[in-house]
């Protein structure tokens, strides 16, 4: 059977405790990781960057606009090679156009899901959102283009007894 300690000996069980504990801590020196200092931009350089999501059909883009010369990246890689159709690289600069800044944005986005037609429409209203937050200036002409609004048409879900979702199959009479 234990005995409880008295309190002479109290002290002594209580100061060998840490002792034990800080041990093993020296024993097993733990790897640190030192983080490498932010670069401080003074007031004048501080860009502002804006964030804005877009999404379209089954495509979601994620988009941040700043100011710059009209370098538009696409999940690392240039619109060019991303949209090669020039009609979707039309739709993605529309909203510079309405608001006459083309040129003057740097763009980077990252995409997931859908097509590209998806995609591009996607980008589209993200662009839209994220210069109406830099801006409250190019809202009206962005409100009046119909950029900042999410088309909510997606594709109808195929029903049972259907082959698609409103073609049936071929009727037999006999």
């Amino acid at each position: 059977m234990a005995t409880k300690p008295t309190k002479s000996e109290a002290p002594k069980a209580a100061s060998k405790a840490p002792a034990k504990a800080a041990a093993p801590k020296a024993a097993a020196p733990k790897a640190t990781v030192v983080k490498a200092p932010k670069e401080k931009a003074s007031a004048g350089s501080k860009e502002l960057t804006t964030y804005g999501t877009g999404r379209r059909k089954d495509a979601v883009a994620r988009v941040w606009v700043k100011r710059g010369t009209g370098k538009i990246t696409v999940n690392g890689r240039p619109l060019e090679t991303y949209f090669a159709r020039p009609v979707l690289r039309m739709i993605i600069n529309q909203p510079f156009g309405a608001i006459d800044r083309v040129g003057n944005f740097d763009i980077n986005c990252t995409e997931v899901g859908g097509g590209l037609s998806g995609q591009a429409g996607a980008v589209r209203l993200g662009i839209s959102r994220a210069l109406d937050e830099y801006d409250t200036v190019f809202h009206k002409a962005l409100r009046s283009g119909g950029f900042l609004t999410r088309d909510s048409r997606t594709v109808e879900r195929k029903k049972y007894g259907h082959k698609k979702a409103r073609r049936s199959f071929q009727f037999s009479k006999r």
